[in-house]
């Protein structure tokens, strides 16, 4: 999962604009209003005042030295998200929910380019489903982010109500019932996975503080940004006011992946491979589970037969997937990650079928695996629908699959002690196994 967009850090310099164009009418109030606004400015303090950014299609010149202080923190719509639209009482109880907000960090980037429009059309959360998004980006992707939001603005989803864009965390997360944490530093040639893991920690602690401040209290957290187990385990560590079982570390992109290569051995289209489990860390140490899977509700070993490919190369092929794919196409898989943040997040808002489940990087403590506490550990889950899960206790294991987790446990638990720093438990020390670094994280 490449991510290419950064978000800054919180003592980034304040910028101001200003926009000279005609005034604009006068537009009727309404509960349910569209508005997109533009923030550039940092907050370390998430209680401080601070500028705005406004940009709006009909806004008067007004020049910065004769703002009133008033004018300077008001913020302003933008295109045809100033309209307003009214709606009856009668329609909005039977025809729409309440608006969902949701914050997508590194959303210049190219996997929100693929999934802030399956956002905004309904696709996961339902064609009644009026929705918010809430972007965050960094300085240097600030005109980018302007461009999302003329192509949203273009692309006339009536769900989506309100577009809001900035580099402050503290701003873009207020209030927000969903956080997609995208946004992460790519490994750069010649850099560690010791050294990925304590830039990218930092980016996600501050997150995690912002999220603590000013996001709803049950919001749901999903870390994409890699190495995201990891950076999962920082952004719930600095976020104590907020159940650690919210926040999530996407491995549903592997779990489709094992998906399609079950499918492709057995010769049958994917929707008939079930239970489906990835194991562990979100890395080369992760564990494609054939031992539960089923296919049209067989267990995978009895319908393939070749178990010496199942072990070896079906294994590979899921962890390596990624990299075969950037070097056919000379790009990371930003479109898949899209479509498997959608999936993760469709699975928690839609009840799970009966007797089948999916896979997330969860908070490992009070787990009944024998998984040790205090991780984030890919396991799997069923959900009710109501956007919270349980961990499914009707799993078999055998020695091949015991052993290929203890290993991505022992990965995560010093990955954990390399960034002890950053999540309040003492002095850092890295003593990682090896370098398992994903395809993308370059």
């Amino acid at each position: 999962m490449s991510v290419a967009d950064l978000t800054t850090s919180p003592v980034a310099s304040t910028y101001t604009k200003t926009s000279s164009r005609l005034p604009s009418p006068q537009l009727s109030l309404s509960s349910t209003r569209l508005s997109v606004h533009f923030s550039r400015s940092p907050r370390p303090n998430p209680r401080a005042q601070n500028f705005k950014i406004t940009c709006s299609v009909n806004q008067a010149p007004s020049p910065v030295a004769v703002q009133t202080e008033e004018a300077k923190n008001k913020s302003e719509c933008f295109g045809v998200f100033c309209q307003t639209y009214d709606l009856k009482a009668e329609e909005e109880t039977k025809s729409w929910k309440k608006l969902i907000n949701v914050a997508v960090s590194g959303a210049a980037g190219m996997i929100s380019n693929h999934l802030l429009f399956k956002l905004a059309s309904g696709e996961v959360f339902g064609p009644d489903q009026p929705i918010a998004l809430k972007l965050l980006g960094s300085e240097r992707s600030f005109q980018a982010l302007e461009g999302v939001a003329m192509e949203l603005e273009d692309s006339l989803y009536p769900l989506l109500r309100e577009v809001s864009i900035g580099i402050n965390p503290y701003e873009v997360f207020e209030d927000v019932e969903w956080a997609l944490l995208i946004g992460a530093k790519p490994r750069g040639p010649g850099m560690e996975r010791a050294g990925l893991l304590d830039i990218n920690g930092q980016i996600f602690a501050e997150q995690g503080k912002a999220l603590n401040a000013v996001a709803s209290r049950n919001v749901k957290v999903i870390v994409v940004g890699n190495p995201c187990n990891t950076n999962a385990l920082i952004c719930l560590k600095n976020a104590p006011n907020i159940p650690a079982k919210n926040f999530h570390a996407l491995t549903r992109l592997d779990e489709n992946r094992a998906k399609c290569q079950l499918a492709l051995k057995a010769g049958v289209f994917y929707d008939k491979v079930s239970n489906m489990t990835i194991w562990g860390n979100h890395s080369t140490t992760q564990v494609p589970d054939f031992l539960n899977a089923r296919i049209n509700g067989v267990p995978v070993k009895e319908v393939i037969k070749d178990h010496k490919w199942l072990e070896e190369e079906f294994t590979e092929k899921v962890q390596k997937r990624g990299g075969v794919l950037i070097q056919k196409w000379g790009r990371s898989s930003a479109a898949s990650t899209a479509v498997s943040i959608a999936d993760a997040m469709k699975s928690l808002v839609t009840p799970t079928p009966e007797g089948d489940w999916f896979s997330s990087g969860v908070y490992t403590n009070g787990n009944p695996y024998g998984i040790a506490q205090d991780i984030v550990f890919s396991m799997p889950c069923r959900s009710k629908g109501d956007g919270d899960y349980e961990l499914v206790k009707d799993v078999t294991f055998d020695e091949y699959l015991l052993k290929r987790i203890a290993k991505s446990e022992a990965e995560l638990l010093a990955e954990k002690r390399c960034v002890a720093h950053l999540t309040g438990e003492g002095v850092a020390f890295c003593d990682l196994p090896e370098d398992t670094m994903l395809p993308g994280e370059m």
